[in-house]
């Protein structure tokens, strides 16, 4: 059994959001949320914060931390037991290129019932889902956007 732990984004910019398309030797992977994995004696938030920028190009600021979920998969031999630590970040532009070394071929900021429909993952749409909600209720009360509770 290996553990291993990574931190991401829901990076959102003018209520839309940031999602990354796979696609490993012309085989469709799907759509998915930026995160890596931590590395040693990085703090969770710099780790989401740095792969948010290397796999998208997106420059975003942290809001606030929206959870944790948790999956497994198999590997040659082994299991792999992966948590995954979900920041709500806000970006400052539309701008995104996909991170080729790390197979991602399209990126892009989607509206959110149409990211919620391309995320191929349903614990990443429960994060998806937390964190709009969160989105929406800074946004309601004029908080987004304004640093103040960061």
């Amino acid at each position: 059994m290996i553990e291993a732990t990574s931190c991401g984004g829901v990076v959102i910019f003018r209520g839309k959001i940031l999602l990354l398309y796979k696609n490993i030797k012309n085989k469709y992977e799907g759509w998915v949320l930026p995160k890596g994995t931590v590395e040693p004696g990085e703090e969770y938030k710099d780790t989401a914060l740095r792969e948010v920028l290397e796999e998208s190009g997106s420059k975003a600021a942290i809001i606030k931390y929206v959870g944790m979920s948790e999956y497994s998969f198999t590997v040659p031999e082994d299991t792999v037991n992966k948590e995954v630590h979900w920041y709500l970040m806000m970006a400052d532009s539309y701008y995104s290129k996909p991170q080729r070394e790390e197979f991602f071929v399209d990126s892009g900021f989607y509206k959110y019932h149409e990211a919620y429909h391309l995320l191929k993952f349903s614990n990443e749409k429960m994060i998806l889902e937390k964190a709009y909600a969160e989105y929406l209720d800074l946004k309601k009360s004029n908080l987004w956007g304004s640093k103040k509770y960061f």
